[in-house]
This record gives C-alpha cells, structure tokens and sequence, in this order.
C-alpha cells in the first residue's frame, strides 16, 4: 500500500477525521478486498468545509491573475512529477489499467497548464452605448465558493477539470468525490497544497451520506455554484435542488453515443476507432460508444472483425501486464451490464462473442459483442458503461440518423467514413454537443467538453471552461 496514502478529509488546509471520527471501506474492485478506511464526512464537515472557502475566496480572488496562473502551472509540474504513485492509487481503487491510469493522470495535469494559461485571459470589455449617453463596461468576476461532485470513472481527471478552471477564475471550492474512489481525490488535494495552492481553497469531504451532505452545501450562504459529473438521473435530482437557491450549475451528465460506420469508411480504421471509443478506461466512460450504426454492405465484416479485437482484449487486474479491460465498479454494475444484455438476447440480439461475468474474485464483466440488435431495444436506450457493444445494420442514413437522435442524450458522437463532407453533413445533424471523426477519442483540455439534450448544461474545458465559474457584471459609465 501506498505510503502517502491519505484517508482523512481536508478542511482548511487540516486533515481531519471530522466531526463524527466515522470511516468508510473503500474496495479494490479487481478483488473484493478492502483497501483502506476513509473519514466519514458529515453535514457538519460540509458546512465547515465551505466556510473555510468563503474565507480563503476573497483573498484568493483579489490576488493578481498572474499569480494565480504561477501556482497553477506549479499544480501541474507536481502532478506529473507524481504520475506513476497516482496512476497506481487510481488502480487500486478503480480497477483501470495502469496505461489507462497513466493516461488519466497526464490529462488531469494538462488542465492545470491549460488553466494556468487561461487565468491570465479572462477577458472584459469597454464599449461606447449606441446612443453616445455612456460607457458599457463588462467584466467576470468569479462565482465565489463552488461545490462540486465528481465521478467514480475518473477520480483524478473529474476533479482537475472542474478545479483548475475554478481556482484560475479566483474561487474556491469544495467536493464531494465518490464514494467508491474517494483516495485519489485526497492524495490530489494533498498534492495541489504541496504546489502552493493556499489552505481553504481546496476542501475534500467524503461521505456516505450523499443526501445530507448536498443539502447542507447548497443552502450554505456562500455556495454559488454546484459543478457535477455523474448521471442524468442524479443530475436531474441536484437540478431541482439547485433551484431552492438560484445557483448557477455546470452539469456533464450521461451519454448513449451513436458510433456510425458508412461502407466506404476504412474499416481497419474503424474498427481500431471501435476499440478506443468502446473500450477505454475499461468501457467505464460517459463518452464511450454505446450503439454501433454499420452500413449494411459491411455490416457483416466489420462485426467479426470487431468482435475478433473485442475477442482478444485481455481482461484482469489491471496492474497485470498487458491488461486492457479492468473489472467494473463494483457487483451492481456487472449485474446491469448483464440484465441488458440477457434481454437484449431475449429480444432477438445474437451474441458474437462474450456475453457474461468473469467468474472469480472481482467485478468482470467479458467484452461482448451483440449483432441483429434491434434499434428500440432497452440496450440501445440505457448507459450500458461497460464493455458491451450492441450492433445495428442500417440501409437508409435518414432513418439511422433519426434512430441515432432518438434518445434524451446528446454528449458525443463517432462517425466513420472516407468522404469528409458525408462526414460533416452527418455531424452537423446527429444532436449531440461533440462529434469525433474518423477518430475514437475527442476529450482535449484545449476544446469544450459537454452534451446537448438531457447530457448536461454548460462547459468544461477549452476558453469557455473558465467563464463557466464567472459570473458577467456590467458598469455603466459616463466620463
């Protein structure tokens, strides 16, 4: 086990056990087997954690934007001088692949270079009003104190991305990580303080008590904002919570991504995109394709072609050398992956290949491939997160693309094809906030992340990701 390993939560730059001195287990899902106890956050610690942030706020947003973009390139040099003892925490308590975790940790890093960039930049502006009576000044202030919630899928990313903007645009913050990867958030709060990040800006509560914990931050006084990754269902929850107050929210919420293949694509291509886009971070990611569109003249072939690379992923711990498909979260997942699957093959679906738990210690679900899978099924309709891939033959692009938007999520969008304007074209109408073309894999810290529809509201990363955590204020002046 890790050494600086940290398992109580930070309040005002203290590690503490909180007020009720309650831990949690938190599971390796590769074996079942408890890692480590992590401190209890109660609505007290919440309410604790954001005074410390309304604190720390004021001083942190009078601070020149070029020393906050100084302590925020520190953050990401520490980051990646911490990669591989991260990469490693991620594994333990998610069950991704060290590559994977690897990958996470340079990403998560690149937030805060990309930010430390952006907090130079937070533009306003000064216009003469059209009827000559007086000056139009705009400026962006930051929101003030911001409450976030973070995923399990990435416990390092989920929070750079959320935190590098907000700390660029001069808040402060606090979150709430997920239950089941709560040490890669306090091991990163621990080392954003080594960086130079001040005490109260960066508060860490973990709970089990999720409910009492969001209540307790949204009617803190000087919470403005609520920042949340995880699904539509819970993010309609905190929506309606958010309310009571007015505050502003930034949601990235879930996924059912159409990946479209046309006969003339280049099916090696396809098929390698296929495998990024399915199964990445183990098939655990909102972005992952969720139903595959083929054009029926190789619809054929390029099933067995998928089928025979989803055949040959190696699946295990994912410490274990050449391991690319890590165990699911934990037993409910597999149990969802699986109920869709059974009724999918119930409903006239034909299994290519897996279609099952792993048997033995930890949370393996087999990569599967199902074909002649009907485009209403519940399969198609649901977040399968994990490593299934259901495939659809079509004739008629109008008809697959009406299938396509039939859906309340709009994240992303993956659309094979060797004639770029079919490919545009087809981009421009699938409802969805981001489209890969040709290409598996879109997230860049340098462009903005986030759906249409019932995916979510707002954007992370690129140059809106910091406005995000602003507000506008107009001065009208005369001189």
């Amino acid at each position: 086990m890790l050494a600086q390993m940290q398992t109580r939560m930070l309040i005002d730059g203290d590690w503490t056990e909180g007020a009720a001195s309650e831990r949690f287990e938190v599971v390796d899902p590769a074996t079942g087997e408890g890692i480590a106890e992590v401190a209890a956050g109660t609505a007290a610690d919440a309410l604790a954690a954001c005074d410390a942030a309304e604190a720390a706020q004021r001083k942190w947003a009078a601070a020149a934007p070029r020393e906050r973009s100084e302590i925020l390139r520190a953050c990401y040099q520490t980051l990646l001088e911490h990669s591989s003892e991260i990469a490693e925490l991620i594994t333990r308590e998610h069950g991704k692949p060290q590559a994977d975790a690897l990958g996470e940790v340079a990403y998560s890093a690149e937030f805060f270079r990309w930010n430390a960039e952006e907090a130079v930049r937070v533009h306003g502006s000064v216009s003469l009003a059209p009827s000559g009576d007086k000056r139009i000044i705009t400026r962006h202030p930051p929101v003030g104190v911001v409450a976030m919630v973070t995923p399990w899928n990435f416990p390092a990313a989920m929070i750079a991305r959320k935190v590098a903007p907000a700390l660029a645009a001069g808040n402060a913050t606090v979150i709430k990580p997920a239950r089941d990867t709560p040490l890669t958030a306090l091991r990163l709060a621990q080392l954003l303080e080594e960086a130079g990040v001040p005490p109260g800006l960066v508060n860490v509560v973990p709970t089990r008590s999720s409910g009492a914990w969001f209540d307790a931050v949204v009617d803190h006084r000087a919470v403005r904002m609520v920042s949340f990754t995880g699904s539509t269902e819970v993010g309609r929850t905190l929506l309606r919570r958010c309310a009571d107050r007015v505050l502003k929210v930034c949601m990235e919420l879930g996924g059912n991504a159409p990946f479209v293949v046309f006969a003339d694509a280049d099916l090696d291509a396809a098929v390698a995109g296929a495998m990024v886009a399915k199964m990445r971070h183990s098939a655990e990611v909102c972005t992952a394709a969720n139903r595959f569109f083929v054009e029926a003249p190789v619809a054929e072939e390029f099933t067995e072609r998928f089928a025979e690379s989803m055949a040959a992923v190696r699946v295990g711990n994912g410490f274990e050398p050449g391991v690319t498909c890590g165990p699911m979260i934990n037993p409910g997942a597999v149990d969802s992956i699986d109920a869709l699957v059974q009724d999918a093959l119930g409903h006239g679906a034909r299994k290519v290949n897996g279609g099952g738990p792993v048997d033995g210690p930890g949370f393996f679900y087999e990569p599967t491939v199902l074909a002649d899978v009907d485009a209403s099924s519940p399969i198609t309709r649901s977040e399968i997160f994990g490593p299934v891939a259901p495939v659809i033959a079509f004739d008629d692009t109008n008809a697959m693309i009406a299938a396509a938007n039939d859906t309340e999520m709009g994240l992303i969008g993956y659309v094979y094809t060797g004639d770029l304007a079919k490919g545009l074209h087809v981009s421009e109408r699938i409802e969805a906030g981001m489209v890969g073309i040709n290409r598996g894999a879109v997230s860049d810290p340098a462009a903005p992340f986030g759906g249409m529809k019932q995916s979510g509201l707002g954007r992370e990363g690129a140059s809106e990701g910091i406005y995000e955590f602003c507000e506008t204020q107009y001065i009208a002046a005369d001189w």
